[in-house]
């Protein structure tokens, strides 16, 4: 069900309620977003609510509107994401706590489905539903974990990613993809959920890549060793310098909306709002 509606998945806001503080540009990409639903073009609702929040990252209901389409679509990786966005701005939505729950209970991330369900006080109306997934997990005889490969380059759960060039730095998205900085070639790589590798981008821009680090619309920032400055890659490959001046820029932290960068050649620490 979408945010503040008694319909099935369908959503009717005031948008007076964001006049003062959402762009006219995400409301328009959150609305259109609606209407591609109501049409059942679903793929391209979740990218209208993807644009919104990428207009808007604080946009708490086109978060919880893409989580319910993809979580329709049985995308539950990747509306359990969503909803965690949704649970960082407001760590009280425990409607959104209990939907955590569900997706990671169906993804059989047990530990973290308990850990979600306790988050639920006793007086709230979803309690109760929380605890009859507690008592469903409970039920479960989780079977004995296998052995993997060593032959295998890629492991879902454990084990290594092999013959990966000079790779430093590590992030990943909101659906799931791996990204990882390769020093000496001056490139970033792409493992997707299922495996396949790709060069999501290699530019002359690029001159020892250390760090990644990612927000929470999915751009990636890089700490640019080399050139002494830090990139910003958004999730179409487009990139531009985000930070000009930077003394050998080694580690890189995401907190909201303020990027962390650690420089070693200044022995200090930058921050740059996002």
């Amino acid at each position: 069900m979408f945010k503040k509606t008694a319909a099935f998945l369908i959503i009717f806001l005031s948008l007076s309620a964001y006049a003062a503080e959402v762009p006219t540009d995400a409301k328009l990409d959150y609305n259109q977003g609606i209407d591609f639903y109501k049409l059942g073009m679903y793929e391209r609702a979740i990218e209208s609510f993807r644009s919104a929040v990428r207009a808007y990252p604080d946009y708490t209901d086109a978060y919880y509107n893409m989580g319910t389409v993809l979580e329709y679509l049985k995308q539950y990786a990747e509306a359990l994401n969503a909803y965690k966005q949704v649970y960082v701005r407001n760590p009280n939505d425990y409607e959104v706590i209990y939907k955590m729950a569900l997706l990671s209970s169906k993804l059989e991330d047990y530990n973290k489905a308990s850990e979600y369900i306790k988050l639920i006080p006793p007086s709230n109306e979803y309690y109760k539903k929380g605890q009859e997934i507690a008592q469903t997990i409970k039920t479960i005889e989780l079977p004995p974990q296998k052995p993997i490969n060593p032959q295998s380059s890629i492991a879902k759960f454990s084990g290594i990613y092999e013959n990966i060039t000079s790779p430093t730095g590590v992030t990943s998205d909101s659906l799931g993809n791996l990204y990882i900085a390769q020093f000496s070639d001056n490139a970033i790589l792409k493992i997707t959920p299922e495996g396949k590798r790709q060069i999501f981008i290699k530019s002359e821009l690029i001159n020892g890549p250390i760090s990644l680090a990612s927000d929470s619309t999915d751009n990636i920032y890089v700490s640019n060793y080399s050139a002494n400055n830090v990139l910003k890659v958004t999730p179409q490959g487009t990139i531009s310098v985000f930070i000009t001046k930077a003394d050998k820029p080694y580690g890189l932290h995401v907190e909201g909306n303020m990027l962390f960068v650690t420089c070693q050649g200044s022995h200090s620490v930058l921050r740059q709002k996002l």
